[in-house]
């Protein structure tokens, strides 16, 4: 099982009173951090505003974040964790992650889903639409940027009309596409979609025996479609609250996502922000619970 670590970028208030510039050095001290501890890949939020609520401290924007990071790091693969799609259009959106795809020299995926946090929608101008109407944009978007992503030339008809035959979308480096990883814990919607456009889906907080009950229901959706659900990865976005239980209990915890049939796993340490010993110990651990992490440079 793969581990990642999701920087800090003020999103939890991790950088509440900060001065932008030390806050910025910070998280990009941390993705360095990661990828010397071995870690498989450094992941940011795609939020615009903090949360619980709303304040007037600073959250970097997710897209400029990993172009910076793509230059400052090496060997991590990069991603969002994950794209509220509706913020952009799915056309600029494959435009974005194809350069990212080049600047990171191929270590880049996509991270999508259907977006849910109402007071940044409504902050940004984006209105509010119902559940039924952002899993529909979900769809239509990832139909939009699988096929521009994909080889060969996009052609579009209908409610793609807006995108031209032949678009010129710099599509990446990796073969045969940038991998696309949607994010939701909707067995009716969303995992369908994962199944029909994407590599992996990435579910959030869900615990180890939550995952292994998903399983059957994740490998119908696959099925429906004639697909062979092992070709569908699954990744668990860690909640941050059970990630900072450090030691045994978050060995045990690794662990049991492993034998759950987890092929990555990722999460906040919020106190990363002010410390190495955070990321530090999560390797140690990662490492005691038979989790793949890149060997460390000797000497």
């Amino acid at each position: 099982m793969d581990v990642g670590v999701v920087v800090p970028q003020g999103w939890t208030g991790e950088y509440d009173g900060w001065d932008a510039s030390r806050a910025w050095a910070r998280t990009v001290a941390v993705a360095q951090q990661a990828e010397r501890l071995g870690f498989e890949s450094a992941w940011v939020f795609d939020h615009f505003t903090t949360e619980p609520e709303p304040k007037d401290e600073l959250t970097f924007e997710s897209f400029t974040t990993l172009a910076a990071l793509a230059a400052s790091t090496e060997r991590v693969r990069l991603g969002q964790v994950v794209i509220c799609t509706a913020f952009r259009n799915p056309a600029l959106t494959a435009k974005m992650i194809g350069t990212l795809d080049v600047i990171s020299g191929g270590r880049m995926e996509l991270g999508i889903g259907a977006g849910w946090k109402e007071d940044e929608w409504r902050a940004y101008g984006y209105g509010f639409p119902d559940t039924r109407t952002r899993l529909a944009a979900l769809a239509d978007h990832l139909e939009v940027i699988s096929r521009m992503l994909g080889p060969g030339h996009a052609t579009f008809s209908g409610m793609h009309a807006s995108v031209t035959d032949a678009i010129n979308v710099p599509r990446g480096l990796q073969e045969p596409r940038v991998p696309i990883m949607v994010g939701g814990n909707g067995p009716k919607v969303t995992w369908r979609l994962a199944a029909r456009f994407a590599d992996e889906l990435n579910v959030d907080w869900l615990t180890p025996d939550e995952v292994r009950a998903a399983h059957a229901v994740i490998d119908s959706r696959c099925e429906e479609i004639g697909r062979d659900p092992a070709t569908l990865r699954i990744s668990v976005n860690i909640s941050r609250y059970v990630l900072d239980q450090a030691g045994a209990a978050r060995v045990e915890l690794l662990a049991a996502y492993r034998e759950a049939g987890v092929d990555r796993v990722m999460g906040l340490l919020q106190e990363s922000a002010v410390s190495d010993e955070p990321l530090e110990s999560f390797a140690a651990d990662a490492r005691a619970a038979g989790c793949k992490l890149a060997s460390l440079p000797t000497g």
